[in-house]
């Protein structure tokens, strides 16, 4: 498992670029809300931690990790925000409707990737059990909101290199 080789939250601080002036977009799923308040935890404030002012935040919550792509749509088409980040948590069950979930999401992220100038970043736990979520949300593989943050701002400065 790629996670059990590298801590979600250790990264090298200084090849993080400067968050000021940055307006990014966070759309958060509110089922299994305690992984997802975490994640939205850690990727908040690991943006104020590299300069992205707060009022520069616009969180969106959305009932499940199936609405995220539309939430971040909808950010995308309707404000001047320089990278959307999702954040959900699906976690395997008993049923295929983990695998129509994840497959969904990931397809429409890249499809928002490729559709508008604004990196949407995948913040998405695809977990076999809670244990793992928990792990990946704060505990000890570190925190996938700290990493989608990391990746939000690295993305941002990649596209306005090219601009």
């Amino acid at each position: 498992m790629a996670t059990e080789l590298k801590n979600l939250s250790s990264f090298d601080h200084d090849s993080i670029p400067d968050g000021k002036g940055k307006k990014i977009g966070i759309v958060v799923s509110d089922w299994n809300k305690n992984i997802t308040g975490s994640l939205l935890k850690g990727t908040y404030d690991t943006l104020v931690k590299f300069g992205v002012d707060a009022e520069d935040i616009i969180i969106e919550h959305v009932p499940g990790s199936f609405e995220l792509t539309y939430g971040a749509k909808v950010l995308i088409e309707n404000t001047d925000v320089d990278s959307v980040i999702i954040l959900g948590c699906v976690i395997q069950g008993e049923t295929p409707h983990f695998t129509f979930v994840c497959n969904s999401v990931t397809e429409g992220t890249t499809e928002l990737n490729l559709k508008y100038n604004v990196p949407v970043v995948f913040g998405l736990l695809t977990t076999n059990t809670l244990d793992q979520a928990i792990a990946r949300s704060g505990g000890r593989h570190g925190n996938k909101g700290d990493e989608a943050a990391v990746t939000a701002l690295k993305m941002i400065e990649l596209q306005q290199r090219y601009k």
